[in-house]
C-alpha cells in the first residue's frame, strides 16, 4: 500500500508510516518559525531547534507535550547535534545570524562558543560565515559545515582548538554547499564525512582531510540532512524541484548500507534502471512541505520531521506501521 493523502499511509515496503494529527502543536505561548533540527536525549525527550527567538529550544516528551523550553538569542538557529560527554549529553548548535557555533548543556547553560574562523584568512568579515551543522568524530574532534557561507569545513580538535580548514571553492568543488550530514563510522578504516549537499541532488563522502571519496546521485531530491538508524540512512529533501521552484514539496528518503534508496516517505517509490541509475524521484501527496531534518525515535522507530520555510509549522510525527 502506498498512499499519501491526509491520514493515509506514506512510504513503501518495510518503511510505511501514518501521520499523527496534532502532535507537538503548542499554540501561541510556544511559537515556532522555521523548525530546522531535531535530536533525542537519553530520556527519550524530543529536542527541537527553531529560529523563533521566543524559544530557540523546545523539549517535548514522546506524546508531544511540552517539557520545557529555553533560548532567545539565536535568530538564525539552524543545526543541532547531541553528543555524549562522559556522564552527560551536550548540544552543539549553529546559528547563521550570529555566525557562531555554541555548545550547551541540555538545559541551555553555555559551555563554549566558536565565532567566525578569522585566523584562517579566508573570511573578510563574520557575515561571510554561515555555519549550518556540526559533525562529530568519535575521538571528540568536530567539523563545522559552512553550508550557506563560503563552503569551507572547519575542523576543531576535541579541546575546541582550531585544527584545519577543508573544502572551499579552491578545493576543486566550486560552490558545493556542505549543509548537513553525519560522521559515518560504518565502513572499515577511518570515519568519513557523509554530507547532504545544499541545493544539490547528491550526497558526498569525504575523508577526514577533505578528499572526495564517493558521490551518490539523488535525482529529484535536495538533501538537507542525513541520519543513521540501525543499518539505514534517513534523508529529508527540502523540495523535489528546489531551488528552481521554492514552492516545490519535499519528502524523506530511506537508504540502505550501500546508499541505495529503498523507500520514499511522502514521495514516489524509488526505481533503478537496468544500468543501476536511480530514476528521478518526486514528492507525492500534501503531507510535507519542506522537510529539513528527520529524527528516528530510538524507542519505537517513529519519525519526527522538522520543516523549514513551511508557514511556522510544528514538527510532524509519523507512526511506523
Amino acid at each position: 500500500m502506498n498512499t499519501s493523502g491526509a491520514g493515509g499511509v506514506l512510504g513503501q515496503g518495510m518503511f510505511q508510516y501514518r501521520p499523527v494529527p496534532g502532535w507537538g502543536v503548542l499554540g501561541r505561548t510556544t511559537p515556532v518559525k522555521n523548525c530546522s533540527a531535531l535530536v533525542q536525549d537519553r530520556d527519550g525527550h524530543i529536542i527541537l531547534l527553531t529560529d523563533q527567538p521566543a524559544n530557540n529550544i523546545i523539549v517535548y516528551d514522546r506524546t508531544g507535550r511540552l517539557v520545557h523550553k529555553w533560548g532567545t538569542d539565536l535568530p538564525g538557529a539552524h543545526g543541532l547535534t547531541i553528543i555524549p560527554e562522559g556522564q552527560r549529553e551536550v548540544l552543539f548548535m549553529t546559528c547563521t545570524a550570529t555566525h557562531c557555533v555554541r555548545k550547551t548543556t541540555l538545559d541551555g547553560r553555555i559551555l563554549q562558543e566558536w565565532g567566525w574562523p578569522e585566523p584562517t584568512g579566508k573570511y573578510a568579515t563574520a557575515a561571510d560565515y554561515l555555519p549550518s551543522w556540526t559533525l562529530h568524530h568519535p575521538n571528540g574532534d568536530f567539523f563545522v559545515l559552512d553550508g550557506y557561507g563560503r563552503d569551507y569545513i572547519v575542523h576543531y580538535r576535541a579541546d575546541g582548538s582550531f585544527k584545519a580548514l577543508l573544502g572551499g571553492a579552491e578545493g576543486g568543488l566550486g560552490h558545493w554547499g556542505p549543509h548537513g550530514g553525519i560522521m559515518d563510522t560504518t565502513q572499515a578504516g577511518d570515519p568519513t564525512l557523509l554530507i547532504a549537499m545544499c541545493d544539490q541532488q547528491h550526497l558526498l563522502r569525504l575523508s577526514m582531510t577533505g578528499a572526495k571519496l564517493q558521490r551518490v546521485e539523488l535525482p529529484g531530491g535536495n538533501p538537507r540532512m542525513l541520519r543513521r538508524h540501525g543499518r539505514f540512512y534517513f534523508c529529508p529533501h527540502i523540495g523535489d524541484n528546489w531551488p528552481a521552484d521554492f514552492g516545490s514539496r519535499g519528502y524523506v528518503s530511506v537508504l540502505d548500507d550501500e546508499l541505495r534508496v529503498v523507500a520514499n516517505i511522502g514521495g514516489t517509490p524509488p526505481v533503478y534502471a537496468a544500468d543501476g541509475r536511480l530514476q528521478t524521484m518526486q514528492h507525492q501527496g500534501e503531507v510535507f512541505l519542506h522537510p529539513h531534518d528527520v529524527l528516528v525515535d530510538a524507542h519505537d522507530d517513529s519519525l519526527y520531521v522538522a520543516q523549514f520555510n513551511s508557514g511556522a509549522t510544528y514538527p510532524i510525527k509519523l507512526e511506523r506501521i
